[in-house]
């Protein structure tokens, strides 16, 4: 297996080649790389070190070939778990949103943006994220919670939205008005593979107005504003377009939506972000993976509006071997 520097032996960051890819400029010089993650096992496997803070995360993404540093804010919210679901969830009633402990948008740290911010290598900038509001309200009240919510007290069910939104409003102001942050990510997975996890009515109703009025602060801060957002979500990609006002969209599935097919539904009006399914970056022969990344590029570079990714993100189950030769075939693109 070839190391991340005999890969990229000299990298030469500009975030200004994905902010172009963002704004849909235009074919852009080379494709640049985008991720909503690395896990740190996959950082540290590849550095040969332990990566232990979000700064330590710094070095990975340069050498890597990245443009930019995900960073998230800190707080600390009473959430129950959408993995393991025997844990209890906060809230289930009026009662018990009424004794909810809600933390105060004042108590949100940026302490991992100042830290990224004071080693930032020249040329590279700061993408902000958070999971979302609509995982939030999942993680109060449970999945299963929710849906009874809707259909048996949609009023708290707007009570709970409305105190999250606020939190949130807080969140992306604060990042959206560091300097170093060059866009910001609504990050909120809305669906499955063959539909919305909750009906579009509602949707629209609890969870789109929010979004827009997020992409709205960070528009306002000069910023693109990027969607992370798993599942089968055409029913409502016009409302994230023309009302939302997304920039670029990321998360692509094959047995969705291969991201070849989202370049062509909607690759004139955001830009498409990553694509390479996961399951063919984890079961491919290197050739295999080789192949089909080349060719990709050869379709999606002639257009512009695209950056080179995986489908979803690297988790730790990724094999090294073929996360490398995405990075590998991506970077001899740029010679």
């Amino acid at each position: 297996m070839k190391k991340l520097d005999e890969i990229i032996k000299k990298p030469d960051p500009d975030f200004n080649r994905l902010a172009n890819v963002l704004a849909r400029n235009g074919k852009p010089g080379c494709i640049p790389f985008y991720e909503l993650f690395v896990s740190r096992g996959v950082m540290g496997g590849l550095l040969g070190k332990k990566i232990n803070d979000t700064a330590s995360t710094v070095e990975f993404y340069y050498r890597a070939g990245y443009d930019y540093i995900p960073v998230w804010p800190t707080f600390e919210l009473k959430l129950g778990s959408l993995v393991d679901t025997s844990s209890p969830y906060p809230i289930r009633d009026w009662a018990s949103f009424g004794e909810y402990p809600w933390i105060e948008p004042s108590s949100i740290g940026y302490g991992d943006f100042d830290a990224v911010a004071s080693i930032l290598p020249h040329g590279m900038k700061i993408i902000g994220q958070v999971w979302g509001i609509f995982e939030t309200v999942q993680m109060l009240t449970g999945y299963a919670g929710l849906c009874y919510m809707l259909h048996d007290d949609p009023g708290l069910v707007e009570a709970i939205f409305e105190r999250v939104q606020v939190l949130y409003e807080a969140m992306y102001k604060g990042m959206s008005a560091i300097g170093q942050v060059g866009a910001v990510v609504i990050s909120d997975d809305m669906g499955y593979k063959t539909q919305t996890l909750i009906r579009v009515e509602s949707l629209r109703k609890h969870v789109l107005p929010g979004h827009k009025a997020l992409s709205r602060i960070i528009h306002d801060a000069g910023k693109p504003c990027i969607l992370h957002s798993c599942g089968q979500l055409s029913s409502i990609m016009e409302d994230l377009i023309e009302d939302v006002r997304i920039d670029a969209k990321h998360s692509y599935e094959d047995s969705i939506l291969p991201v070849n097919e989202a370049m062509d539904l909607y690759g004139g009006r955001i830009a498409i972000l990553g694509g390479i399914d996961l399951d063919r970056l984890c079961r491919s022969t290197a050739e295999e993976l080789e192949a089909y990344i080349a060719d990709l590029l050869n379709q999606t570079g002639s257009k512009g509006g695209y950056a080179l990714g995986s489908g979803n993100s690297i988790p730790d189950y990724v094999p090294l071997r073929n996360y490398l030769k995405m990075l590998e075939v991506g970077w001899r693109c740029r010679a």
